[in-house]
């Protein structure tokens, strides 16, 4: 485990990246500020620029919305506004061309393995050193995926159809249709989601029938259990995340 000072040091030791990084742009999402600062301080000298900060899921999208540009998020599972994967699945619908990498004390192989099927490029382990999340940045703004050596067997051997055929079918769904489906599976009846998306209950009931065609299920019931039991990250909020690197 790093402190901030072992990091520059690290970072002073490192090489060459083999890719070309410089215009990259990153936020790092976790409710840790000591995390935050200790990966901030390294990723800046590897990306060669700002590295901004969110402490909850809701500064992470005024972020997006804000700097077009971000390229890279480091996404804590386990933070204000996110609920196990349902964080991932909202950014890569609403910012499709937006890395995304997984950072968690949670090494469940049904949780990695699930993470990677709807769409991280890399799942890192907040206990992993800093040569493995400088490499992972490397590999994922390469165009590759990135898992930390002794998980690759194990998750590969793990894949399960059915949460990639989810998440095929979640890309489907627009913007819009995906957050009313977030309503739904919170429980919300279509007036309350009309009210909180602002727009006429109608338009609502058009997105509920869109929604249940592009999964496949017959009711709105069916499509909240779905969207909870394929999105959960079991034990996420019972381990105990290290506040620094």
């Amino acid at each position: 485990m790093f402190s901030p000072s072992d990091l520059s040091a690290t970072m002073t030791k490192s090489s060459t990246p083999a890719v070309s990084v410089s215009l990259a742009k990153v936020i790092i999402a976790d409710d840790h500020p000591l995390f935050r600062s200790a990966l901030g301080h390294a990723l800046a000298a590897t990306l060669k620029g700002e590295v901004l900060e969110a402490e909850s899921f809701d500064a992470l999208l005024a972020l997006l919305l804000q700097h077009p540009q971000i390229e890279l998020v480091f996404l804590d599972l386990n933070m204000p506004g996110n609920q196990g994967l349902t964080g991932l699945t909202a950014i890569r619908n609403q910012f499709p061309d937006i890395l995304v990498v997984i950072v968690s004390a949670n090494e469940q192989l049904h949780v990695v393995e699930r993470a990677m099927s709807f769409g991280a490029s890399a799942y890192v382990p907040k206990s992993a050193p800093m040569p493995d999340i400088i490499s992972a940045v490397e590999t994922v703004l390469g165009g590759d995926n990135w898992l930390p050596s002794h998980l690759q067997s194990a998750v590969s051997a793990q894949k399960n159809s059915l949460h990639q055929d989810f998440a095929h079918k979640l890309s489907q769904l627009t913007p819009q249709q995906f957050k009313v489906l977030r309503c739904i599976a919170d429980g919300l009846l279509n007036k309350q989601i009309a009210f909180e998306l602002d727009v006429q209950e109608t338009t609502i009931k058009q997105h509920v029938s869109a929604i249940l065609r592009k999964l496949g299920v017959i009711n709105r019931t069916q499509a909240g259990v779905l969207f909870h039991d394929m999105l959960r990250a079991d034990d996420e909020e019972n381990l105990s995340e290290p506040n620094a690197l």
